[in-house]
């Protein structure tokens, strides 16, 4: 068990084109509930898609150039260490970079997790 992380393109008939996977990122996961929650998410942010924006993409790619993802914690995320995070930083930009152009393109760009 454990926190695995997705993103990706749903088409109109529900199927899902991943573009992007992590394996216990805890801080990107805060990241993500926190604009589940500020677009109106009212369920437990497990198994569930928030949809992301130009905008949304904008703000997630500064804020891992600026090192700002929030620091989080949960039982099943794994542990939160600095050398960690900073491993993910070219994965979560190239991530940033492949959402923009599929938005760009027309496509519905989701992320969701499981844990």
């Amino acid at each position: 068990m454990g926190l695995d992380q997705y993103a990706g393109v749903r088409q109109e008939d529900g199927t899902f084109e991943e573009i992007a996977y992590w394996r216990k990122h805890p801080n990107l996961q805060g990241w993500m509930k926190k604009l589940y929650k500020i677009k109106g998410g009212n369920k437990e942010f497990n198994g569930v898609d928030v949809e992301l924006s130009i905008d949304d993409v904008d703000k997630l790619k500064r804020a891992v150039l600026n090192n700002q993802l929030p620091t989080t914690i949960g039982f099943f995320f794994g542990s939160n260490d600095r050398a960690k995070n900073i491993r993910y930083k070219e994965h979560d930009l190239e991530f940033c970079s492949n959402a923009q152009k599929a938005i760009e393109a027309g496509e519905k760009v989701v992320y969701k997790s499981s844990w």
